[in-house]
C-alpha cells in the first residue's frame, strides 16, 4: 500500500500545527471574531447587530499539483485552481465572494507566463462572482527552480451574522447532498505523483485504465460551486456545507457537524469517477484511506432537512450541478463509510 504519509504528506503532523498554534493565534482576537479558527471560512463582524454584515474570509494555494502545470508547460489554468480553493471554502459559512487577491512567486519575470497564470485566476474569478481586486508578483532569483513558481491567493466575502451557515442546525435525519467534483482538484497530488510520476511522455500518452491521458485528467481544474449554491441558499433552508478538499470524506464532512452528530455515507449512492478507482487501485489503497486522501468524485457536502430534498436537487441541477443524495446525518460523531 502506497498511502499520503509514504508519499511524504504527513496529515497527523498537520493536526498537531494547529493545535500548537492556537494558542497565538487566539491572542489576536478580538469582539469582532466570529467562532474559532479551523472552520473552512474565517467571520468577522463589522458591527454588534444581529443582522450586521461579517466578512469571511479564505486563503490557499494549489500545492504540488503546480508540478503538473510545470510540465506540460500548460499555465492557464491553475489559477482557477487557486480562486476555487479559496472560494468554494467561504461559501460555505453561505458568504458571497467579493473580491480575490492572488501571489506568484517566480525566479526570473517571464512577462507571458505571469499574463497566462493571472489569465487562469481570472477566468476563476468570474466563475465565483468576485473581483480580481490585485495582488502581487514576486521575482526571487535563486529561490526556485528554473521553469517553476508558487501561487497562492485569499478571497473574502460577506453574509449577514444573522445567516451565516455554521453546523448548528444541523439535526439527525438531515440527508447529507454531494456535489460531483470535476476530478482530483487539487489535493492529493503528492501521492498521485508518486503513482503516475512527472515524465511527461507517459503522462501525455493515453492509459487505458483512465481512458484518457493522464495529464489531461491532472490539470482538470477545480469546480467552483459559489453560483449553484448562493442560488439554493435562496430557496432552501441549509444546514451545512463542506468542502471536499484535503483530508477527503473523513476529516471535511465533520468540520461542519455540531458536537453529538456525524454522518453515514453510501459509497454506492454515486457513480465514482474512473481516475479515482484507478489511483486507488495503483496504490493499494483501502476505502477507508481513499476517502481520507481524495475527494472521490464529490466536491462539496450538503446538509438540509429532507423536506426540502426535492426542491433542492432541483436547484442544483438547474444550475449546471449534478447532484446526489450519499447520506444522512446520524447520532454519532465522525464519517460511517456504507
Amino acid at each position: 500500500m502506497i498511502d499520503y504519509k509514504s508519499a511524504g504528506v504527513d496529515v497527523e503532523a498537520g493536526y498537531k500545527a494547529v493545535q500548537l498554534m492556537k494558542e497565538h493565534v487566539k491572542k489576536t482576537f478580538d469582539k469582532g471574531m466570529i467562532g474559532d479558527i479551523g472552520g473552512f471560512g474565517g467571520c468577522y463582524a463589522l458591527d454588534d447587530k444581529p443582522d450586521g454584515d461579517v466578512l469571511v474570509s479564505g486563503t490557499d494555494g494549489v500545492g504540488t499539483k503546480l508540478k503538473y502545470a510545470f510540465i506540460s508547460q500548460k499555465h492557464d489554468t491553475i489559477g482557477i485552481d487557486a480562486v476555487a480553493m479559496c472560494a468554494n471554502d467561504i461559501i460555505c459559512q453561505g458568504a458571497k465572494p467579493l473580491f480575490f487577491l492572488d501571489y506568484i512567486a517566480i525566479p526570473k519575470l517571464e512577462p507571458e507566463k505571469v499574463a497566462l497564470i493571472v489569465k487562469g485566476v481570472a477566468e476563476g474569478c468570474i466563475q465565483a462572482g468576485c473581483v480580481l481586486l490585485g495582488g502581487e508578483t514576486a521575482e526571487m532569483p535563486g529561490f526556485y527552480r528554473e521553469g517553476e513558481y508558487d501561487i497562492a491567493g485569499f478571497c473574502v466575502g460577506i453574509v449577514k451574522k444573522n445567516k451565516i451557515i455554521d453546523g448548528k442546525d444541523i439535526q439527525e435525519g438531515n440527508i447529507i447532498i454531494g456535489l460531483e467534483s470535476s476530478g482530483i482538484h487539487s489535493n492529493g497530488y503528492s501521492l498521485v505523483r508518486k503513482l503516475y510520476g512527472e515524465y511527461i511522455e507517459t503522462l501525455s500518452t493515453y492509459d487505458q485504465e483512465l481512458e484518457a491521458k493522464p495529464i489531461d485528467l491532472f490539470l482538470t481544474p477545480t469546480r467552483i460551486y459559489v453560483k449553484s449554491i448562493l442560488s439554493l441558499i435562496e430557496s432552501v433552508k441549509v444546514n451545512g456545507i463542506s468542502h471536499i478538499t484535503g483530508g477527503g470524506f473523513l476529516e471535511n464532512i465533520p468540520r461542519m457537524m455540531p458536537k453529538g452528530l456525524g454522518a453515514e455515507i453510501d459509497t454506492k449512492s454515486y457513480q465514482v469517477p474512473r481516475v479515482f478507482k484507478a489511483l486507488q487501485k495503483k496504490a493499494n489503497l483501502p476505502d477507508i484511506k481513499a476517502y481520507n486522501t481524495f475527494n472521490m468524485g464529490i466536491g462539496m457536502a450538503i446538509a438540509i432537512d429532507e423536506k426540502y430534498q426535492k426542491d433542492a436537487l432541483k436547484i442544483l441541477s438547474d444550475n449546471g450541478e449534478k447532484p446526489h443524495v450519499i447520506g444522512r446525518v446520524v447520532k454519532r460523531e465522525g464519517v460511517k463509510l456504507c
